[in-house]
Formats: C-alpha cells, structure tokens, sequence
C-alpha cells in the first residue's frame, strides 16, 4: 500500500456494509448473532444518523471498513469517537490498511474535537491487538488507569488536542490550591 485512499459510505453502500458486517462476523466466528439487514442499516446509519462508516480503498475499490460513532465524556464534557468495528479482506491484510483506517478515524476525532477515541477487541483476536497497541493505543479497564490495565478488551488512542491538556493543567493546578 503505497497511499490509503478513503470515502464514507451512501445510502447506495448499505449491501456493502453488511457484506463487510458479515465477513468480520465470519472471521470472529460470528455469523450466526448478525440480525442486521439492508432495511435496519438504512434507517440507523442514513436515515437517524446514529453511525457513520468509513472504507479504505485500493485502486478504487474496498478493501476495507470501519463503522464509528460519537459517545459522551461526562469527565471531559465532550463527545468521544467509539469505533464499533474494523475489518480489512483477509486477501489485504498485513499492507497497512487496517491501521490506516485506525490513524484516519483518530484524525476524525481530533478534527471533530472529540476528547477520546476509544474501542472494544475479543481477547483472543492477537493480531488485532498487536496492530492497536503498536499504535500506542492502551489496555482499559473501568476503575483501572489505563497504564495499569492488564487484560485486553478496551482500548483508547490519546488524542493530541491542546484544549484538553490546557483543560487538564487548569485542573491539576486547582487540585494543587486545594480548589476541588
């Protein structure tokens, strides 16, 4: 892979997606929980706006996907990217596409000025986890500071956003006058 080439899917993409929701349901041996249709994408993805899907594209065609969605930060009073799902044909694989789309939904997330860009992996997909912590994404877990976390599952890509660390000094100093 020389140059990722990337567009986010149309309505017209619907059988698409599903293909792609099928074979990464496939892969995790899966196939029998998927219940979404054409009908059910179209309305969620296009017509409620409640996902969006990006592909990754080789000489034009689609090599691979991934679907996203904005979540909220209670902490952080500002929406999140969480990625729902990943998948690059197996005939692709190991040329880069599947972290190039990981680098182009952080992209997003920081153009959108999302606080955090956060996924979900099975514990037994290594590759996958291989791939995401090569990037520099951390293990979470709930209660669990990311730099502590030891089983797979959660994942999170800091996101460079100078409002962030600006908010996140103004807090540290607070603390330090004893201001809660």
């Amino acid at each position: 892979m020389e140059t990722c080439m990337f567009r986010f899917a149309q309505e017209k993409d619907t059988a698409l997606i599903l293909y792609f929701i099928k074979e990464l349901a496939k892969y995790e041996k899966m196939l029998d929980d998927v219940v979404a249709t054409e009908e059910i994408l179209k309305e969620w993805i296009f017509e409620k706006g409640k996902a969006e899907v990006i592909f990754a594209l080789e000489d034009g065609k689609e090599v691979g996907f991934a679907l996203f969605f904005h979540n909220f930060s209670t902490f952080l009073g500002r929406s999140g990217l969480y990625l729902e799902d990943l998948f690059v044909k197996p005939e692709f694989r190991g040329k880069g596409y599947g972290k190039a789309l990981l680098k182009k939904l952080a992209q997003i997330a920081v153009e959108r000025g999302c606080g955090r860009f956060e996924w979900s992996c099975l514990d037994g997909n290594k590759p996958s986890i291989e791939v995401y912590l090569s990037l520099g994404a951390k293990p979470i877990e709930l209660g669990v500071p990311a730099e502590e976390a030891i089983a797979p599952g959660g994942y999170a890509l800091k996101l460079p956003d100078a409002t962030l660390e600006k908010e996140r000094k103004a807090i540290a100093e607070a603390k330090k006058l004893g201001i809660p």
